[in-house]
């Protein structure tokens, strides 16, 4: 663990000498490093680091829960499930044809749908707060859009279950997706009505007890969220939500900072040793389709956020390269079609795509001032897209900028 941690250190500070984002080089760490390179192999069974892999997304998550407000989720929920309801729209329905067009099944192209539709809520997270966008404008859709997917991850994987495992019952899956959403509004209500009686409980004037005390919180809930067929992170991030809104929440903003960025490292170092470069070639054709398939929709998607808020080129283009990326939940979505003996060229696609847009969904993040530049309205002033690391506004006409997020204190 000592030499995973080491080797992400290493990597990212030679990158950062040539402005590279941290994400891609702790991916490359652990490909380079896991048992499917030649040369040092830190970490034989990539298992071995599962536990801290899934405590590093939930940080990642936590955070992110801090950082959003109610009164923002409150206030512009229309907007943000439009929004989200556009994006998985747009991204899942093209994954879903591609998947049909591939011709290697339909329980394979139901697959395909989720792994082409969801992004990756760690990349993303770690995408904004690397890049100072925490205060953004429009950071505010892809937070929504975050949380929209992610409610629609849980039904969606329920009612996949029975499908790859060969069941027929409707009611199962119906029931298995109705208590994933009366979770997820029971945790919802918890944020909104309790968020007093919780802060109460949490509150100590000793730093050392309130980290074990939103440390517990945010892990315990993770697993009972699980139990409950919810996605461990949505967990978290409801969590981060009840307890950012509490006296307490400047101090645990600061305090799960050095946690974050340090399981949150080894979480992507993980990633990478699941990658096995070997089977990349087999399926290269179907993967860069499936790149510049999902580059295009989020273009759309981007260009529709912007739509809804009244924001110009620079914002969009924030959204639709912020959101490109992806990750955990398709490697989740590889792990179930592998247990259910599907098409063998699944996993490879899977782990390719995956690898590309975790990789180039930072990179073009970074650079989204380009695309800002040929979108609609991009010579007008519309917004250099940049973001800049001031955190400030992007781009123009944002109407609902009075509804901005926390600021992001050391992000």
């Amino acid at each position: 663990m000592g030499g995973a941690f080491l080797a992400a250190a290493l990597l990212a500070r030679l990158g950062s000498r040539i402005e590279l984002p941290t994400i891609p080089l702790f991916i490359l760490a652990g490909i380079l490093l896991g048992p499917h390179t030649p040369g040092i192999v830190l970490v034989s069974d990539p298992h071995e680091l599962e536990m801290l892999s899934a405590l590093g997304l939930v940080l990642l998550l936590f955070y992110l829960g801090l950082e959003f407000h109610l009164d923002d989720l409150k206030a512009g929920g229309r907007k943000m499930a439009l929004a989200g309801g556009a994006y998985l729209a747009l991204n899942v329905g093209a994954g879903l044809g591609f998947g049909f067009a591939l011709g290697w099944g339909t329980s394979e192209a139901l697959v395909l749908a989720g792994v082409l539709g969801i992004s990756s809520s760690a990349i993303v997270t770690k995408i904004l707060v690397d890049l100072g966008r925490i205060g953004n404008p429009e950071t505010k859709p892809i937070l929504g859009i975050i949380v929209v997917e992610d409610i629609f991850l849980a039904l969606y994987l329920a009612a996949l279950q029975p499908i790859l495992s060969g069941a027929d019952s409707l009611s199962a899956a119906l029931a298995d997706g109705g208590k994933a959403f009366g979770f997820l509004l029971l945790l919802a209500l918890a944020a909104r009505f309790g968020k007093k009686v919780i802060g109460r409980l949490i509150n100590t004037k000793d730093d050392e007890l309130l980290v074990i005390s939103f440390l517990g919180t945010a892990v315990f809930m993770a697993g009972v969220s699980e139990w409950f067929g919810v996605a461990d992170a949505i967990g978290a991030f409801m969590v981060g939500l009840m307890l950012g809104s509490t006296t307490s929440g400047d101090r645990i903003r600061t305090l799960v900072h050095p946690l974050r960025d340090a399981f949150g490292a080894i979480f992507f170092f993980a990633f990478g040793l699941s990658i096995n470069p070997g089977d990349l070639p087999k399926v290269l054709w179907p993967v860069l389709a499936a790149v510049a398939l999902t580059l295009t929709m989020n273009i759309v998607a981007g260009l529709v956020a912007a739509r809804i808020y009244h924001f110009g080129s620079g914002p969009a283009a924030n959204v639709a390269t912020t959101l490109v990326a992806r990750g955990e939940f398709a490697l989740i979505l590889a792990t179930m079609a592998a247990g259910a003996a599907l098409d063998a060229r699944l996993a490879p696609f899977i782990a390719g795509y995956v690898l590309i847009l975790a990789v180039l969904g930072p990179l073009a993040a970074a650079k989204s001032h380009w695309l800002a530049r040929v979108l609609p309205g991009g010579g007008r002033g519309g917004g250099d897209g940049g973001g800049g690391d001031d955190g400030g506004p992007s781009g123009d006409d944002t109407s609902d900028g009075d509804l901005t997020l926390a600021k992001a204190s050391g992000a």
